[in-house]
């Protein structure tokens, strides 16, 4: 219940955020063009708190936080008096209207660059992206690693860190090929010399984002520090707390079978569901054998799983392969304006992978999955809201952006119908049209929400 509420909070707080930014870039851009701005709406239904400015405008908080408007004077709305006329939408030219219904996807993706603007500005510490192994049979298997490479770009994109790797690799999904380049990570000092590119056959690459990372799809080895036998986090209520395992016990065996590894070790666990295990344990000085009983789970797969609740030590991260993203006052702002246009860039790709079906309409994500997204980033601190923020808002800015016509970008379609043929479309038309596309939008929704109900 804590983790429903703190994830319902977060998502309100971060919904309201994104579509403030996007209905004051209408407003903002509508009161310059002089038109007469009603209300401004965050939220609909029954207002919870209410405001009337000195510009006229009423400012309202709504009762459900799941949009937002900007109710201008219109005379295809209601009547207008004769001397406010001027002031109605329908009266400016036709570039005024597409500015003004442009101006909502274009701040979302000026306040992406303002939260990474001030991401950077705090700083990120993130890890290398550095592979000591590739995965037999996949496309990265081509990869000679002799020693701890660190990848230095994707598809000419430069990466730091393990999250904009996945990045750029999503953005390939589909292709063909895709050029991958490393480098020995002891040997870097800056230089390009001691780069090697590798071209990496993708036709038959096949990502299911639901079950792993594109990273490990396409054969990617991460390195990751020496796991300990040692237990580092025992659940109180999970099935090794209940048992009697502690923080500190050093595992020996399970059910006879000397510990070798934690791989090894997960995968007796998970195939034990609701079935009896022996865990030997060392815990000072002494040899322990306790009975634990797995509780069962379903996996992505739709299988049951046993889990037990337990984590181990893992070695600290080297000091080589940790970075510090972060920038000064001035440098954040071009760093910022880069990311945001990687997440542009790589949205479009994912959007058009799902009509060419390289991407499985599986992949979309409902309010469900957006609200634990936004749960577990505040949760695990203010940088990495910020950039949970960014990526929202630019995947908001762009599905505005969609020729739907109950969107911003499908009025924008009729507007640039209207610059060409010089008339503005039939309403007998759009209204055809606004149907056509509630029905699309719907259809997503539903779709989404299918997706995000199956993930629970």
């Amino acid at each position: 219940m804590t983790d429903f509420l703190w994830n319902f909070g977060s998502f309100v707080v971060a919904l309201g955020i994104l579509i403030a930014a996007h209905e004051y870039g209408h407003f903002w851009v509508a009161r310059r063009c002089g038109v007469k701005v009603e209300r401004f709406s965050i939220g609909f239904g029954k207002a919870i708190w209410r405001k009337t400015g000195a510009d006229g405008t009423e400012y309202v908080l709504a009762m459900i936080p799941l949009g937002g408007y900007v109710k201008m004077l219109d005379e295809r709305v209601e009547d207008v008096p004769e001397e406010l006329k001027d002031q109605a939408f329908n009266r400016k030219t036709v570039w005024q209207r597409i500015a003004i219904v442009s101006a909502g996807p274009i701040a979302n993706f000026l306040f992406a660059i303002v939260a990474l603007y001030a991401m950077y500005l705090i700083g990120v510490p993130a890890i290398k992206p550095v592979i000591d192994s590739t995965i037999a049979g996949t496309p990265a298997a081509q990869i000679v690693v002799k020693e701890p490479m660190q990848v230095m770009a994707v598809g000419g994109q430069k990466v730091r860190d393990w999250e904009e790797v996945n990045l750029a690799l999503a953005g390939h999904i589909g292709d063909s090929e895709v050029e991958i380049t490393v480098a020995p990570l002891e040997r870097l000092q800056g230089s390009e010399s001691n780069q090697q590119h590798y071209i990496l056959n993708t036709q038959d690459w096949k990502v299911n984002p639901e079950k792993e990372l594109p990273i490990t799809s396409i054969g990617l080895g991460m390195y990751r520090p020496a796991i300990l036998p040692q237990l580092a986090m025992v659940s109180d209520d999970g099935a090794a707390g209940l048992a009697g395992l502690k923080v500190g016990d050093t595992l020996v065996a399970i059910d006879g079978e000397k510990y070798s590894d934690w791989p090894r070790f997960v995968e007796i666990i998970q195939n034990s569901a609701n079935k009896l295990v022996t865990i030997t344990v060392r815990r000072d000085g002494e040899q322990l054998n306790l009975d634990v009983t797995p509780k069962s789970r379903e996996n992505a797969a739709g299988e049951l799983e046993g889990v037990i609740g337990v984590a181990p030590t893992a070695q600290p991260w080297p000091e080589n392969m940790k970075v510090q993203l972060e920038y000064g006052f001035l440098e954040s702002f071009p760093v910022a304006v880069d990311k945001t246009w990687q997440l542009v860039s790589v949205s479009i790709k994912m959007i058009g992978k799902l009509f060419t079906g390289d991407v499985s309409v599986k992949n979309l994500s409902g309010p469900i999955s957006i609200a634990q997204g936004a749960g577990n980033s505040a949760d695990v601190g203010l940088v990495y809201f910020l950039g949970f923020l960014a990526l929202i808002s630019v995947n908001l800015g762009i599905i505005n952006l969609l020729p739907l016509p109950v969107l911003d970008g499908g009025h924008l379609l009729y507007y640039f119908i209207e610059v060409i043929t010089g008339r503005p479309v039939p309403e007998k038309v759009q209204e055809i049209g606004f149907r056509i596309g509630a029905a699309l939008l719907l259809m997503l929704m539903s779709v989404a929400l299918f997706n995000d109900f199956s993930r629970l």
